[in-house]
């Protein structure tokens, strides 16, 4: 902070900072959170760590952490899309009984990565995950190039989503602790990465699997299959590249996760740190900090004391943060409701979205024009029309009393209506025209979910309540192929089902009790 001390007005005489005043830096000091919610010390020193970063402002530090935050956004497009990409071409070659287990051990995986590196990072830190899980990803899925039969391949699916699973929960919660409050929206514009993966995966995949890929009623062989090959070889190597630009930035650790620790003095060096690559100077003491510890009486949340922090590392795997979230009614009522949105759209999104290359193919052929170049071109539409979406949801959370609830309901509901309406789709053409509104609205709700998600959990429990919601999100992912291998995917049943999945998200999205426009995080 360069012209003004932090506001420790009032700790002295034991007065608690009540979550919602407008402290130091106005309306972006205000949380989200219900009063009485979090420790009065924690949230004394957040308020103190949040009008320092506030004071940097967003400067170099920030804006090249938006960018390589964005290559776990693209990630995590990347592979799920692939794996609907390459499921034909695999089914093809290698004849499974049962094809929907490719998307399980999928699911599996993410879920699986979702809860380690997710809980994790709230024990071990962010700088691990932030660095180890695109490179995880990345060696798995070139790995996998090398297959020999469907097993094989199920085991490396479930491996590079094992990386895959951890991006999300980690990046979105180290971002949003060094943003200033004034800028969080910028969360919600990272999906354009998510947005771009989809159209750069398309685009790959088109010429290789277009043209190297087994013609329908021909022996699928090796030698003839090799296009799948070469995109698990393509798109490993260009997360392998965004894994070792990401690993050569330096990373520094949350100052409010070392904060929650009690590690005040690496918390303010952190500070000091982000305004020198910023060009700027803060005037953040560890007295600072210290000087909060006089407010209140702890009531269940971080304890700054040398015996709390010995105990904490003592006994640091287990279920105090999960405890948190579930702290008063009001934020476990949160914490679930959040959970619940996640786990419908887990199982709406891949029930429709894993199968529109088939969806757009049977379609067209009724029509006489199901020829792959359609299929690829279709599909390279529908993921363009997702950018703008992405985009726009980075405007509609800023505006005035409509915010991140409105547009994460209106949003969702629309993807489900979207779906709805496509069932009524003669051709290729209109089907084309309703799954581009589909993903136009979708991306618009997973901009702002990404965004909402972190922004209502406190630092400390950031991990762990990502980790809930990405853990409902896979859990729910998972029945999807369990679904689909007894469904008749030749029928609308599962497009019907999915819209009804997310008008029910929709729904749930007006009653969430937390709006955080104009809100710093805590």
């Amino acid at each position: 902070m360069t012209d003004k001390e932090p506001d420790t007005k009032g700790l002295e005489a034991g007065v608690e900072p009540r979550i919602g005043d407008d402290v130091a830096v106005g309306a972006h000091d205000a949380s989200a959170l219900p009063e009485g919610t979090l420790d009065p010390v924690y949230e004394a020193k957040a308020r103190v760590l949040n009008r320092a970063i506030q004071d940097i402002g967003m400067g170099w530090y920030q804006w090249q952490l938006f960018v390589v935050i964005g290559f776990g956004w693209a990630a995590d497009n990347f592979f799920p899309i692939m794996t609907s990409l390459i499921f034909t071409p695999i089914v093809n070659e290698f004849n499974p009984g049962r094809p929907p287990l490719l998307q399980l051990a999928q699911n599996i995986g993410l879920l699986a990565g979702a809860a380690f590196w997710g809980f994790g990072c709230d024990i071990f830190g962010r700088r691990w995950a932030f660095n180890i899980t695109l490179g995880v990803a990345a060696v798995f899925a070139m790995i996998a190039a090398s297959s020999p039969n469907f097993a094989a391949i199920g085991c490396f699916a479930a491996l590079w989503s094992f990386g895959v699973g951890g991006n999300l929960p980690v990046d979105s919660a180290i971002f949003l602790e060094f943003l200033p409050g004034s800028h969080q929206y910028l969360l919600t514009v990272l999906s354009i990465d998510w947005a771009v993966a989809q159209v750069v995966a398309t685009l790959i995949a088109w010429p290789l699997l277009g043209n190297l890929t087994c013609q329908e009623g021909e022996e699928c062989t090796r030698s003839k299959n090799m296009g799948w090959r070469y995109l698990a070889i393509t798109m490993g190597g260009i997360v392998l590249l965004l894994w070792a630009i990401r690993f050569s930035f330096t990373i520094f650790e949350s100052p409010k996760y070392l904060m929650g620790k009690g590690r005040d003095e690496d918390a303010v060096r952190v500070v000091h740190e982000v305004a020198k690559r910023n060009k700027r100077e803060s005037s953040l003491t560890v007295q600072d900090l210290k000087a909060c510890e006089g407010v209140g009486t702890s009531t269940g949340g971080v304890d700054t004391s040398n015996a709390a922090i010995i105990k904490r590392n003592l006994q640091k795997v287990n279920l105090t943060h999960v405890r948190s979230l579930f702290q008063t009614k009001k934020l476990a009522f949160s914490t679930s409701m959040i959970m619940s949105i996640w786990g419908l759209i887990g199982l709406a999104y891949p029930l429709y979205n894993a199968y529109i290359p088939y969806i757009l193919a049977t379609r067209g052929a009724a029509s006489g024009d199901g020829s792959t170049y359609i299929t690829y071109r279709n599909s390279l539409i529908i993921a363009v029309l997702g950018v703008p979406g992405a985009i726009l949801g980075g405007f509609l959370v800023e505006i005035k009393r409509f915010g991140r609830k409105g547009a994460l309901a209106v949003s969702t509901a629309l993807t489900g209506v979207f779906l709805y309406a496509s069932t009524t789709a003669t051709d290729s053409d209109s089907l084309l025209g309703w799954n581009c509104a589909y993903n136009f609205t979708s991306n618009i709700m997973y901009a702002v979910l990404y965004a909402y998600t972190p922004e209502i959990f406190a630092t400390k429990d950031r991990g762990t309540g990502n980790a809930l919601a990405a853990c409902a999100n896979r859990v729910f992912g998972i029945m999807a192929p369990i679904i689909a291998m007894f469904a008749n995917l030749e029928t609308s049943a599962p497009v019907y089902t999915s819209g009804a999945l997310f008008i029910a998200a929709g729904i749930i999205c007006v009653i969430l009790p937390f709006e955080s426009q104009g809100k710093a995080s805590l």
